[in-house]
């Protein structure tokens, strides 16, 4: 077949079929000269190379007549060999298209995938290898564009909010009841059984670890263990290929159309801090080899190395404008072709760094506040990374929420006993206004958690003392040592059932606090299960029963229990508020959040500061005059505490919940008992109008 190359457009990039061709597109500043190569079905055999000879404001582009959705391709990028500058063009390396929206074959590590010759050489990444890489390579594929959610979005306020974080893979690869072909993929997410019981447990939102392609570290592949959380994209426009169970791209729009009609919303965790290419001593894929200067942060005068803000070799140059408008593209993508309602955005300081460090008004936040697709996605940053002043709680712009480690590592501390807490508990129980009530920011800014991917499970947290890492195959140096966990007196599983009793508590009581704070609750998948990783608190690298949620460990009643929390968040604007409590009267005389000591007097100075005070009762009045009260009473200390509810109060308190399963009956209001460790939460009905 003869191939009629046309002019073609610098817009959009990537790869787009329009009915009768396909327009390539590809950035590159620093390039000579852009190569298009052409593969057969299977991307095995090179078929026909096709220069690209337009290049407009940094774009190669050209126009393929004839060229059909199925399109295996890849690109050699010519230009200077100069890897101290910074430059590290090799037209030996197959590239893949950083816009490509689905991928052919796997990656096979071998050491012609890197720029340089490998060997024990200080230097050895300053000499080019000529070796062709393109057998090793995966392959982008040219797709059909028309491929769109079907149902109408949620659009669950941000108030009603609750988040479950959970990985494709992990989730489902156990569940019983799903079909063993699909486990472990998009399509089990929208299977009945799965749809049942995140509608069981109360959800509103499900949050996927990072779904772009991945690649498999090849230090981790030669160990036998892989990159199974995903974070460390090859691909910001395809999925991970694993993820779909019939190969088609249509599965996902399928799934996010089976969950919105469910009432769930789906956000994805995205990785726009850095790439699989690693450090200098990494592969050539991508970027590296496409235009390394503009794509990366180069170290300042020394742009031989990167600007390792990340911890993982390199950091994206998010204020490089085809940078930016790469990562925006990716996030438009996602959100109108597949309908995805946010994005969590990992390690996202990295993403708001220029050269003088973390910018709150950095371009490309403000782009994506600005945009009129992205401005209705729920926004969250994880506000920190490994670089200078690199913790950031609160400091993101309007518009974003944050994961708050903040209040993950208090209420840790609180309930583990720790002396002194009751001050800094109360302010993370309330939405942290402290860190985000400026610039009218609202209570959602705060996305509350206990545990998360990162860490030990809710199981763990209360069964282990320490990490228990040693399967990552790291000696136990990987992974977090503070974890603030308490083991209740013996380390990992036992059989003493008062130990049992206790950990089993201590869960209901970390549930019960989430539920109940001010702010967005996240619930760690599987939590609800008693899901463990035997101590392990960094499962980054095991894709096996280890890593993967043990559906069988259910069964004690956690998962209704977390249900009812979850409707009594839905149904009590008192504890899903839109605005910020801030303690004034309102004209029956309560104020919308009020500290009361166990004997139902308000907490004075002195007992907010006695490091031996772990037991308050907090009051949450709703906004409008009709809705019913909430008051929550804790007890983190290990003694039996005599209690009674406020005083002069003008509310009608019910017993709705509590975390020690057998609450004594008959209490009077002047003489509660708050069993040791322990949580009840209050329903009041207004019972008189006037001030007291």
């Amino acid at each position: 077949m003869t191939t009629v190359l046309k002019e073609g457009k610098p817009y959009p990039r990537g790869a787009y079929f329009d009915g009768k061709g396909v327009n390539f597109a590809l950035f590159s500043d620093h390039a000579t000269n852009v190569t298009l190569c052409l593969f057969d079905q299977h991307g095995d055999a090179e078929t026909e190379r096709i220069t690209l000879k337009e290049c407009t404001n940094g774009v190669w582009h050209g126009y393929v007549e004839g060229l059909q959705p199925g399109q295996v391709y890849g690109y050699r990028v010519d230009g200077l060999w100069a890897p101290a500058d910074g430059l590290r063009f090799n037209h030996n390396k197959l590239l893949l298209d950083p816009y490509a929206r689905k991928l052919s074959g796997q990656l096979q590590w071998n050491d012609a995938l890197y720029g340089y010759t490998i060997n024990d050489d200080p230097d050895a990444d300053l000499h080019m290898d000529e070796r062709d890489s393109a057998k090793f390579m995966p392959k982008a594929v040219v797709v059909n564009p028309d491929i769109l959610v079907k149902s109408a979005k949620p659009d669950i306020r941000w108030p009603r909010t609750i988040i479950y974080e959970a990985h494709v893979r992990g989730l489902t690869m156990q569940h019983p009841l799903i079909p063993g072909d699909i486990r472990g993929t998009f399509a089990a997410l929208s299977d009945s059984a799965m749809i049942s019981h995140l509608q069981r447990i109360g959800i509103t939102a499900i949050e996927l670890m990072p779904v772009h392609a991945f690649v498999h570290d090849r230090h981790l592949q030669e160990r036998q263990l892989s990159n199974y959380w995903g974070y460390n994209t090859l691909a910001y426009f395809a999925p991970e290929p694993a993820y779909l169970s019939s190969g088609a791209l249509e599965e996902i729009a399928k799934t996010v159309d089976t969950l919105h009609e469910a009432g769930i919303e789906v956000i994805l965790d995205v990785v726009y801090n850095h790439t699989c290419e690693g450090n200098h001593l990494g592969p050539t894929l991508c970027w590296k080899g496409i235009d390394n200067l503009s794509y990366y942060r180069e170290l300042p005068g020394n742009p031989r190395y990167y600007d390792n803000l990340t911890g993982c070799g390199n950091a994206l140059n998010t204020s490089h404008p085809k940078v930016m408008q790469m990562i925006m593209d990716s996030l438009r993508l996602w959100a109108s072709v597949y309908g995805i309602d946010g994005f969590r955005f990992d390690l996202a300081l990295t993403l708001g760094r220029n050269e003088n460090g973390f910018n709150r008004d950095h371009a490309l936040f403000h782009a994506m506040l600005q945009d009129p697709v992205l401005t209705r996605c729920k926004l969250i940053a994880e506000p920190w990374d490994v670089g200078p002043g690199g913790f950031q709680l609160g400091s993101f712009p309007p518009g974003f929420s944050e994961w708050n480690g903040d209040y993950r590592d208090v209420t840790r501390e609180f309930w583990t006993g720790k002396e002194g807490m009751l001050s800094r508990f109360a302010s993370r129980f309330a939405a942290s206004s402290d860190l985000f009530n400026d610039q009218h920011r609202r209570p959602w800014s705060s996305v509350n958690f206990i545990t998360a991917h990162d860490g030990f499970t809710l199981h763990d947290l209360v069964s282990y003392n320490d990490k228990h890492n040693e399967a990552n195959g790291e000696n136990n140096q990987d992974g977090a040592n503070d974890n603030h966990s308490w083991n209740g007196g013996a380390e990992g599983e036992t059989e003493q059932q008062e130990i049992l009793d206790l950990r089993a508590r201590q869960k209901r009581n970390f549930l019960a606090t989430l539920f109940m704070s001010q702010g967005i609750p996240m619930l760690l998948a599987g939590d609800e299960l008693n899901n463990s990783q035997q101590g392990n608190n960094n499962t980054y690298c095991q894709d096996n029963e280890l890593g993967w949620i043990n559906w069988h460990k259910a069964g004690d009643g956690l998962i209704d229990f977390v249900g009812e929390l979850a409707q009594l968040r839905k149904h009590h604007s008192a504890i899903s508020r839109a605005e910020f409590v801030t303690g004034k009267l309102n004209e029956q005389g309560n104020s919308d959040i009020a500290w009361f000591n166990v004997n139902g007097e308000p907490m004075s100075n002195e007992q907010w500061n006695d490091p031996q005070n772990k037991a308050m009762t907090v009051k949450f009045v709703p906004p409008d005059k009709t809705g019913c009260a909430i008051l929550v009473m804790l007890n983190a200390s290990h003694v039996t505490v005599p209690a009674r509810l406020p005083y002069c109060d003008t509310y009608d308190w019910t017993l709705m919940l509590d975390t020690t399963l057998n609450p004594i009956q008959n209490q009077e209001a002047d003489q509660l008992i708050l069993e040791p460790r322990s949580v009840y939460i209050y329903e009041g009905q207004l019972i008189r109008q006037e001030r007291p």
